[in-house]
C-alpha cells in the first residue's frame, strides 16, 4: 500500500519510513535500454526499473559486485589489474599464519592488484590496492583475502582460487545494501549491467 501511494507522487520523495524512494517519471524508455529507467529504490537495497515490457527489480549490491568482478577479470585477462599506490601504506595486523600465507602468495596477489609485504611476524604492509576499488577499507579487504587464502589451504593458487579472491576484492568496492542512490546512480548501474557479461 505504501508503494502504491508513493508511486502517485510527482517528484522524487522518501516516504515517512524512508522505505521507498520514488524518482520522477521519465518520458519514454528507449528500446536500446533493455533494463529500462529507474523508477524507485526499495528499502535502500533494490532498484525498481520500468522497461518497455514491464518492471525489473535489481539487488544493487549483487549487481554492482558482479560489475566490479567482471571488470577486474577483464583487466586480468588483458595483462594486469590496474593498481593504486597508497600515499600512506597501511599496516594490517593478522595472526602469524595468515600473515605468512599472504606473504607466500604476494606475487599472485600483486597480479590481482593487491601489493603486500611482510611487516613483522604478524602483520603485512599494504602498498597498493586495485584501482577499481577507489577508497576502500584496506584492513578489512586484506583480512578477507587472508581468510579466503586460509580456506583454500596452502595449495598453489589456481584459476578458480584466483576468481574467488577477485570476488572477495570486488565485494569490497560494491555499492552496499542500505545506501540511498540518486536517480543518476541507479540509471548508471542499469547501464553498466547492460554491458556486463553474466
Amino acid at each position: 500500500a505504501e508503494a502504491s501511494i508513493a508511486w502517485q507522487e510527482p517528484l522524487a520523495t522518501f516516504d515517512r519510513q524512508a522505505r521507498v524512494h520514488v524518482v520522477p517519471e521519465a518520458a519514454q524508455i528507449p528500446q536500446a535500454q533493455p533494463l529500462g529507467a529507474a523508477r524507485a529504490q526499495l528499502l535502500r537495497t533494490y532498484v525498481v526499473a520500468e522497461t518497455a515490457a514491464g518492471i525489473v527489480l535489481v539487488d544493487q549490491h549483487a549487481a554492482h559486485e558482479r560489475i566490479v568482478y567482471e571488470r577486474l577479470k577483464a583487466e586480468r585477462r588483458a595483462g594486469s589489474i590496474a593498481r593504486q599506490i597508497l600515499l600512506l601504506p597501511d599496516v594490517v595486523e593478522l595472526d602469524a599464519a595468515e600473515a605468512r600465507r599472504l606473504v607466500a602468495h604476494a606475487e599472485s596477489l600483486a597480479a590481482l592488484g593487491l601489493v603486500v609485504e611482510p611487516f613483522g611476524h604478524d602483520a603485512v604492509l599494504v602498498r597498493e590496492v586495485p584501482a577499481a576499488l577507489g577508497t576502500t577499507d584496506t584492513a578489512t579487504l586484506v583480512r578477507d583475502v587472508a581468510g579466503e587464502l586460509t580456506a583454500l589451504g596452502d595449495a598453489e593458487i589456481v584459476e578458480q582460487a584466483i576468481d574467488r579472491v577477485l570476488a572477495t576484492i570486488a565485494c569490497h568496492h560494491s555499492v552496499r545494501a542500505g545506501r540511498s542512490l540518486s536517480v543518476e546512480e541507479m540509471n548508471a548501474l542499469l547501464r553498466q549491467m547492460e554491458t556486463t557479461p553474466f
